[in-house]
């Protein structure tokens, strides 16, 4: 027999991750033909699951540790990170030295103008050093689950035709200090107790921004580059996953061409994919294509552009979905904390949305419906957990399933209507009964009895 929990979360945050207690067991006289019939079939397995989280920008990282006292970060810590007392977080997406999200552009081997240092003599994580290292490693020490994957936005300016952060491409003859760049920040975050888990070569690499770092590199350019960074790992003894492209959907030949390649594709893991353009079904076309290789959905922002509450609760959730439903090891939204004016950020203007808001001036925080979608899987389903099947309704009552390490079900479902629906729902010969807002999200959980309490 199962036993069987709810937690629900409405659009427009009057319940947030609310335990619920109207999920009962259906019985022979309790039938209906308006109800949502959801199969659960814990024996279709699809991917593994890796972690579930957001990004400790430069700014989040500063606001955290800087602007908050030492109880609030405690407990903030502890909201973000343990799966008990808050959504337990498993994975952290680490710019690896400026974002668009700092009040500095900073990297980890900054020269003055036509100076260059290809034995890296002057390489330092320093910066890091002042509150985003304390951070992670406070993580840590919360939850020994957390995998931290690292971006960089842009190489050292000096490595660049552009002379500087913001623009440009990677000069081909620094294509070899650069793989060991990235080895030297590896072997740097691993002297503080931090192990890194995997990395891209270039957060967006079909975008070159104005306004912050940043870089093109197409795909052929990423293709030379893993030439070099691959056989550096390999030669360093570092195990950290590569995964190629980390941009949108709207474009598919890049991780074809790069995947594709086999010259480098012994080193590559898989692809990583960002929101902002094209349909979540692009990775299942990539998956299908190379199915010995991952996917991982590495970055969305809540911002303006998609208003609060009802429009943007619908859209996360959406990402929740069918992220995982289109093969996705990770579920990361971005800025993990901002300020009231959407910084600290070198940007004119900041339209992003963190998980939470934290006022510079009073210490006040705020919990943003990001930390709530984002809640509904990281707080439930842990690393390891295999998505199982589950049937869906699409823009009506969408679902995915999980089944964790101990065996426990996961369920969760995202009503996209503004009206009541009711669900029935069959794990193997047990069936349930649970009613579900309009414009909300449930998880439910359903596990033998005689386990562990979670």
């Amino acid at each position: 027999m199962l036993k069987a929990e709810a937690w629900v979360t409405t659009h427009d945050l009057t319940k947030r991750l609310e335990n619920d207690q109207v999920l009962h067991w259906k019985h022979a006289e309790d039938a209906r033909d308006d109800r949502y019939q959801i199969s659960v079939n814990a024996a279709k397995v699809y991917q593994e699951m890796d972690g579930f989280g957001a990004s400790f920008t430069d700014a989040s990282a500063w606001l955290i540790h800087e602007r908050l006292n030492e109880s609030t970060r405690s407990e903030v810590m502890k909201k973000l990170f343990d799966r008990n007392e808050g959504i337990g977080m498993t994975f952290i997406r680490q710019p690896m030295g400026a974002c668009d999200f700092n009040d500095e552009i900073y990297s980890y081997n900054d020269l003055p103008d036509n100076e260059t240092d290809f034995a890296l003599e002057q390489f330092s994580i320093e910066h890091d050093q002042r509150h985003i290292i304390p951070l992670l490693q406070e993580a840590l020490h919360i939850s020994s689950d957390i995998k931290i994957m690292a971006s960089p936005w842009s190489p050292p300016g000096w490595m660049k035709t552009s002379g500087q952060m913001i623009g440009g491409r990677l000069k081909p003859e620094c294509y070899g200090v650069y793989a060991e760049y990235f080895v030297r920040f590896i072997h740097a975050y691993e002297r503080e107790g931090i192990t890194i888990y995997a990395v891209t070569p270039q957060n967006e690499p079909g975008y070159e921004p104005a306004q912050y770092p940043g870089m093109l590199m197409t795909a052929e350019e990423q293709i030379e580059f893993i030439k070099h960074l691959g056989p550096a790992f390999r030669h360093n003894h570092i195990f950290a996953l590569i995964m190629c492209y980390d941009h949108n959907w709207d474009v598919i030949d890049y991780s074809q061409k790069v995947l594709g390649n086999t010259e480098i594709n012994k080193y590559i893991a898989g692809s990583a994919w960002h929101c902002y353009g094209g349909k979540h079904e692009t990775m299942s076309v990539i998956q299908q294509q190379f199915p010995d290789k991952g996917i991982w959905f590495t970055e969305a922002s809540g911002g303006e552009w998609i208003p609060p509450t009802r429009a943007a609760f619908s859209d996360q959730m959406k990402h929740v979905i069918r992220c995982s439903r289109n093969g996705s090891k990770s579920i990361v939204w971005w800025n993990i904390a901002l300020d009231e004016k959407n910084g600290p950020t070198v940007l004119r203007k900041s339209t992003c949305r963190g998980l939470l808001r934290i006022n510079r001036e009073t210490g006040e925080v705020e919990y943003n419906l990001d930390y709530y979608t984002l809640g509904h899987i990281s707080k439930f389903v842990e690393p390891g957990a295999v998505r199982i099947d589950s049937n869906t309704y699409e823009d009506q009552l969408e679902t995915a399933a999980f089944r964790n390490p101990d065996g426990t079900i996961i369920l969760i479902a995202s009503n996209r209507t503004s009206d009541y629906k009711s669900l029935e729902i069959q794990i193997d010969t047990e069936r349930f009964v649970y009613e579900i807002p309009g414009d909300s999200a449930a998880t439910l959980r359903f596990k033998a009895f005689g386990h562990t309490e979670m």
